[in-house]
């Protein structure tokens, strides 16, 4: 069936219920690639400093490993790009089985690149190479799994089924955590010897259930529609014989490209979301460890933080159907720039309790601005060109936001004598910024998704 003729045939039930079988996929298969990618976060925090840059200075060695770190943001927009393209021009479902075998296969062996004693500097090169190719599938996961959520809901409803895909990231934060968590209770020389590698191994199984679930969900059908709405203009075209106004399918990138405003607006609102979130999920453990706070006891603080953080991310999604994106996502900055300070000194209380409280009100604050945040970075593109336009903004966002933040943070808070003041004011002149973008950026709530171009 047609994807218009399918828009048009299903019922309200039937609809529905095959938006609700897409979201659920989407979820699913969000919490499993970002199990793989936060786990290097977490690991970057408490382990590679000691099995890769050992030697170092231990804050010289956590910024090093957050330079690794960092490379899978930097490739997260080549891989918006590439997935982003072929999305846009084959459909959004074949995209998601790619990205997620990359994914998998990466974070596997991840678990079986050979420590510093072993491959001396080599050893962290691979890590890197690997790290990128997370970045690259991670880089098109989102968009295409954004869009198959966005695509199947219906109007009203956009940010709400949108934002259980960016409940993926807290699942798979929580995931990933809670396995690091148990095997960090080893005796420390088991842990940095083998314990670690132990997460990463089983990202093996976690792929085989997420390409069981992504194969059986449906092509967009808005996607389906535009495409045959291009191809019924080229047809009308040729029988006209009229080689000047044949329509040309114009490269996703460039269409994209056409309208920087749009791409350089939604890269900036989005980026201090990013900042805000990987200094919760590494600087924030890194320095409540160094405070003398329990390593496991803390990851488990960050693990039962997240997950109350998920509930709080689809009610983001759900307050900004009524209100809109931008109000919602600037009252959580807003928040959130007032809560830092006593974040950090939470923080630094050496009280697990305490600990987890920082963690869960952070991520509470920040959960209403990232809710919304695929919906209102979608929302943005016409369909053509939307996995690309999303994809490349959002991944920008996590680029400015977040790729760099963990090291940038650790230094400042290094130079600065271990004083949390510099990095307040860091993360609430980004905020300020963002803010600022959020305000210019048209409200998308009620654009028209099936519009093929915008």
């Amino acid at each position: 069936m047609s994807g218009l003729t399918q828009l048009q045939a299903m019922g309200t039930a039937e609809r529905r219920k095959e938006a609700r079988t897409v979201i659920a996929s989407s979820y699913l298969g969000s919490t499993i690639e970002y199990y793989d990618f936060l786990l290097y976060a977490t690991a970057s925090a408490v382990v590679f400093p000691k099995v890769f840059f050992s030697g170092m200075d231990d804050w010289v060695g956590v910024v090093a490993a957050y330079g690794t770190f960092a490379a899978g943001y930097v490739a997260r927009p080549l891989g918006g790009i590439i997935f982003g393209h072929f999305g846009d021009k084959v459909g959004r479902k074949g995209m998601l089985i790619v990205s997620m075998l990359v994914m998998g296969i990466a974070s596997t062996l991840i678990g079986l690149v050979p420590d510093a004693s072993v491959a001396g500097p080599w050893g962290a090169v691979m890590l890197v190479i690997l790290r990128v190719f997370q970045g690259i599938a991670v880089g098109g996961e989102w968009g295409g799994a954004a869009l198959m959520a966005l695509e199947h809901s219906e109007s009203g409803k956009r940010g709400f089924a949108a934002s259980f895909v960016n409940a993926g990231a807290p699942t798979g934060a929580v995931l990933g955590t809670l396995v690091m968590g148990a095997f960090s209770a080893l005796p420390n020389a088991q842990f940095l010897a083998w314990g670690w590698r132990v997460p990463f191994l089983l990202s093996f199984v976690l792929l085989g259930v997420g390409m069981f679930v992504r194969l059986k969900v449906s092509e967009s059908p808005i996607f389906k529609a535009a495409l045959e709405q291009e191809k019924a203009e080229q047809e009308k075209a040729e029988q006209e014989r009229s080689a000047e106004v044949t329509p040309r399918r114009e490269i996703p990138l460039l269409q994209v490209l056409r309208r920087p405003k749009t791409l350089i607006f939604t890269m900036l609102a989005g980026a201090a979301g990013f900042a805000l979130q990987v200094v919760l999920a590494t600087f924030s453990v890194t320095y409540a460890v160094s405070k003398g706070a329990d390593r496991q006891g803390v990851l488990y603080a960050f693990a039962a933080a997240s997950l109350v953080s998920i509930a709080f991310v689809i009610m983001g999604g759900r307050l900004s159907d009524k209100l809109g994106r931008r109000p919602v996502m600037v009252g959580g900055l807003v928040l959130f720039i007032v809560y830092l300070v006593p974040m950090f000194q939470l923080l630094s209380s050496n009280n697990i309790a305490l600990i987890f409280v920082a963690f869960a009100v952070g991520l509470m604050i920040h959960s209403t601005l990232f809710g919304p945040l695929a919906a209102f970075v979608s929302e943005q593109f016409g369909t053509t060109s939307r996995y690309t336009g999303a994809s490349l903004g959002y991944q920008l966002a996590t680029l400015l936001g977040a790729g760099f933040t963990p090291g940038i943070v650790a230094q400042i808070f290094k130079d600065s004598g271990q004083n949390t003041a510099s990095v307040v004011w860091y993360l609430a002149i980004m905020s300020v910024v963002s803010i600022v973008f959020i305000l210019l950026t048209r409200e998308p709530k009620n654009n028209d998704l099936q519009a093929v171009r915008s």
